[in-house]
């Protein structure tokens, strides 16, 4: 089996990346940065690509495609994580956060599907969040990226129900990474305030190791206590 799996540079990609591997998955791992922890891993290869950068992205994609048609896995996980108020964000950069939260994750799913059709098999799974559920406080973009993203999800697999193509959703809550490296906040400390991003890559490898015509539509992952810690400012 063959796995396009996008942001393996770290955390939830990279743990997703190393679980497949593991079970003999080749990787396809699309990355803005470079994935130091997989490089020299066998099964695995590394395509540099900015997803937020929309207007070269067809054109990439279609190369990436034609190169492997044979993909059965599609993990779209690639974001960023922004927070506060509407008005601290110029135009341009409400732009660029939904290009990268939610329409290069429409690129992407675009590019393979027609192929996955044609085959009659795959997957598309979407690591989304637990924003797509509420909305929060400062998280505007952020939980509109995540809801767009939810109901794309649901949608495709009412599409592809007939050809199939299984479509599942992963909604992680907060998840010790690096996506809270820049922000204000970030899980409690104890272990039972957080999700791990071995966590999700489990939860990844259900749907995927399940039975092809049982699909996964929605996992909901949570920690065991929710602690949201205000980091100091230096």
């Amino acid at each position: 089996m063959k796995a396009v799996v996008s942001g393996t540079s770290s955390g939830i990609g990279l743990a997703i990346a190393e679980c497949f591997l593991e079970r003999g998955i080749e990787v396809i791992g699309i990355s803005r940065r470079k994935s130091e922890a997989l490089e020299g891993r066998q099964g695995f290869e590394q395509v540099r690509l900015d997803l937020g950068a929309l207007d070269p992205l067809p054109a990439e994609l279609q190369k990436l495609s034609r190169r492997h048609p044979d993909v059965g896995v599609l993990v779209l996980n690639a974001g960023r994580g922004e927070f506060g108020s509407l008005e601290e964000f110029s135009y341009a950069r409400i732009r660029e956060l939904l290009d990268l939260g939610f329409l290069s994750h429409a690129y992407l799913a675009r590019a393979f599907l027609p192929l996955m059709k044609r085959q009659g098999s795959g997957q598309l799974i979407f690591v989304g969040s637990e924003a797509a559920h509420r909305g929060t406080q400062k998280g505007s973009l952020y939980c509109a990226a995540k809801f767009a993203l939810r109901g794309f999800a649901q949608a495709l697999r009412e599409e592809t129900s007939g050809s199939g193509v299984r479509v599942t959703l992963i909604s992680p809550a907060m998840t010790r990474t690096p996506f809270f490296d820049d922000l204000d906040f970030a899980p409690g400390e104890d272990p039972e305030n957080y999700l791990e991003p071995t966590d999700v890559a489990a939860a990844v490898l259900l749907a995927v190791e399940g039975r092809a015509e049982a699909v996964v539509d929605e996992i909901r992952l949570s920690p065991l206590k929710r602690v949201v810690r205000r980091k100091k400012r230096s």
